[in-house]
């Protein structure tokens, strides 16, 4: 049970199921997020994390199961929807432009317009301003706003998304391999960036292949194996070698 058992999860997903023509991607998974909580979701290329999750941000239909959003049931149809609803996903290519500033990045279509009868002009200062203020409020110094993205390490890039996504309301946040390809001291900030966001009342998704990494910071573990619920595990239940070998299939659930 979670240490939030009392509380409306953030999400909940019941038997959710995904067909492609013949092959069955998902088969009946159940899914669970609280506020103030990490969950790793786990499992080898072709388990259905990223089925799983595309469902839930409203990329795929489910063909089978409900979900529910803050106790109610919902059916996000589009990724738009999703992000209404308050839910953020950053991928692994995190969607910034690398030509633009941090300061444009993070208010990529939400920036704020100033205006005198007709004429409309983006608010610079105070978007350079809030951007920066936003940032620090989740321990993430930047030496501008207006710096390009294509000049941050990895770890700064994961940084802008993440701090992006708690400012503009997000409630659940799905992070996909956000460690991947980065050196130990950048996987070291985004791991911390993690537990600020669930500290601040946010529901996290952490999707890896790094059991190591996810251990870190996660407070339950979902492990799917070929479309189907190995078991959702506290982390006081399993070790990082427990986890590698349910994953595996060398130990059963």
């Amino acid at each position: 049970m979670s240490n939030n058992e009392h509380d409306t999860p953030i999400v909940r997903m019941e038997k959710i199921t995904k067909r492609f023509g013949t092959i069955t991607a998902l088969d009946g998974v159940d899914f669970t997020v609280y506020r103030h909580e990490v969950v790793g979701l786990l499992g080898d290329n072709g388990a259905g994390k990223s089925t799983l999750i595309k469902c839930l941000t409203g990329v795929y239909t489910p063909d089978g199961g409900r979900i529910y959003f803050e106790g109610k049931p919902v059916e996000i149809s589009s990724p738009r929807e999703a992000r209404a609803l308050g839910i953020e996903t950053c991928y692994q290519d995190l969607a910034l432009v690398n030509q633009m500033s941090i300061m444009r990045n993070f208010y990529l279509g939400r920036e704020l317009v100033r205006r005198i009868g007709p004429i409309r002009w983006l608010d610079i200062r105070e978007m350079n301003r809030r951007a920066k203020e936003a940032l620090r409020d989740i321990g993430i110094e930047i030496r501008s706003p207006s710096e390009k993205v294509d000049k941050l390490s990895g770890g700064e890039r994961q940084s802008i998304a993440i701090g992006r996504a708690k400012y503009f309301g997000a409630k659940l946040l799905i992070l996909d391999e956000p460690t991947s390809a980065l050196s130990v001291a950048e996987t070291r900030k985004v791991l911390s960036y993690t537990q600020a966001a669930k500290e601040r009342g946010l529901g996290v998704i952490f999707i890896t292949h790094n059991v190591s990494h996810v251990y870190q910071v996660a407070d339950r573990f979902t492990i799917l194996r070929r479309g189907q619920l190995v078991g959702t595990y506290e982390k006081g239940e399993v070790t990082e070698d427990d986890i590698a070998d349910l994953i595996t299939g060398e130990r059963e659930r």
